[in-house]
Order: structure tokens, then sequence, then C-alpha cells
């Protein structure tokens, strides 16, 4: 997302990212086409992970315009930023883990993915990597 302004989050006591949660992730530092910046962030990885790893795996979330062709980006909603109403996607040829508490990592306001449109990523993501038997 050209999402560089971070809305002032509110931080939860006790907050653990879980699956299919949406949250920020500062994705710095980036090296080559990776993205950079603050980011909203699909979560795939359970909460128990995340709790003991302190990592998060999942895929990076943007509402560049281009991704309207992208045949691994799935759109997943609408998001209103000053004033402009922009489709939002889930890049899904770009799994990545971040250390969320670390990075700071905060609840985006979209919260979570239906479970239609999260199984609609991981057959996408499926595609990519291939991991059904």
């Amino acid at each position: 997302m050209v999402v560089s302004k971070r809305l002032a989050p509110v931080k939860q006591v006790n907050w653990l990212p879980d699956r299919k949660d949406i949250i920020w992730i500062d994705c710095n530092p980036q090296v080559g086409q990776e993205m950079r910046d603050i980011h909203p962030f699909l979560v795939l990885s359970p909460r128990i992970f995340n709790e003991k790893t302190s990592l998060v795996i999942g895929l990076p979330m943007t509402t560049a315009e281009y991704n309207t062709d992208n045949p691994f980006a799935v759109a997943v909603g609408q998001v209103k930023g000053s004033k402009i109403v922009k489709s939002s996607y889930v890049l899904c040829h770009q799994p990545k883990s971040f250390d969320w508490r670390l990075r700071g990592a905060t609840p985006h306001q979209l919260g979570r993915l239906t479970d239609a449109l999260f199984n609609e990523v991981l057959q996408r993501l499926n595609q990519i990597i291939q991991l059904s038997v």
C-alpha cells in the first residue's frame, strides 16, 4: 500500500498477531525489488508460532494500481486514504517473515481477512510454491 502515513495505532496489551490478521509492519531495510517502508501485511502463521518465535510469516499488501493485472495479487477490498479509495492487494509472490516485536507491528484498521478471501490467497500462494501433496 502506498501508506507511508501510519495511523496512530493503539498498542493493545497482550496483543499477538494471528493467522488472517492484517498488521502494520516496517519492511526496512529492503534490497532490490522488495517492498520498503511501512506496509500492511497479511499474517499466515498461527498465533502460537508468532508468540513463541517473535516472527510472523505472511504476505505484504499494497494499493499500487499496477497490481490489477498481476496474476500473483489478490484483491481483498477497498481502503480509503486521503480522500481516495483504492483497491488493496495481497502479494502472494512475496512471502516473508519478520520479527513483529522488534519491527513494532501493530493491528491494521482492516482487521482480518474473511475465510473466503484468505482461502483465495492460500490457493494463489499454493500455485506458486506448490505445498499441496
